[in-house]
């Protein structure tokens, strides 16, 4: 039984295992494969976290500078621990950043942003499967963010490892990714388990 709660004590400790250098190297592969294979049009909006640098995440870094050379709307969240909520801003290369108390990047005195106008997102996750299903902190803010987005939005994961075949404890409230992105490869959920 592969259960939420297993998966993401093993991938977090999986993921203590990578070097700063191999992230940043993942990180740049990951940047590539995404603008090669979804690259978004001038004036559409790209939903990103930022890095926690001591979680070891993914630098999306590498993919917010490339969007704003191709004038593409980079929007991050600011997290809202009393609900579990997120609200949305645009960020641009003179956008101030402070830490939150979990060392998150948030933006400051940014313009908000609805779902409604939002494109593309890349969800932050800790293990993904063959299905589309995702594990990520497990305070369910992302699942809430996804059921507001428009239904023509996609949802991407970004990835440091590979699928584990399924995730046991799915609920019905978590949302299937379209796509996977990882160093390697593009995982697409499009039709049932197709891999591109």
């Amino acid at each position: 039984m592969a259960l939420k709660a297993d998966l993401r004590r093993e991938f977090s400790q999986r993921r203590r295992q990578f070097t700063a250098e191999e992230i940043e190297v993942c990180s740049e592969r990951i940047a590539a494969r995404f603008l090669a294979e979804f690259a978004p049009k001038p004036g559409q909006t790209v939903h990103t976290f930022l890095p926690i640098q001591q979680q070891q995440e993914i630098n999306t870094w590498h993919i917010v500078r490339q969007l704003w050379q191709r004038n593409v709307q980079v929007a991050v969240p600011v997290a809202n621990p009393k609900d579990f909520s997120m609200a949305h801003f645009l960020i641009t290369p003179d956008t101030q950043l402070q830490g939150s108390k979990w060392g998150i990047p948030e933006p400051v005195n940014a313009l908000p942003i609805p779902e409604s106008e939002i494109d593309t997102v890349l969800v932050p996750l800790l293990a993904f499967d063959l299905n589309g299903h995702r594990v990520g902190y497990g305070k369910g803010y992302y699942d809430r963010f996804l059921a507001l987005l428009p239904q023509m939005s996609q949802k991407l994961g970004l990835s440091l490892d590979p699928p584990v075949e399924i995730i046991d404890d799915v609920s019905a409230t978590d949302l299937t990714l379209d796509a996977v992105i990882t160093p390697d490869l593009v995982w697409s959920f499009e039709q049932s388990d197709s891999q591109v």
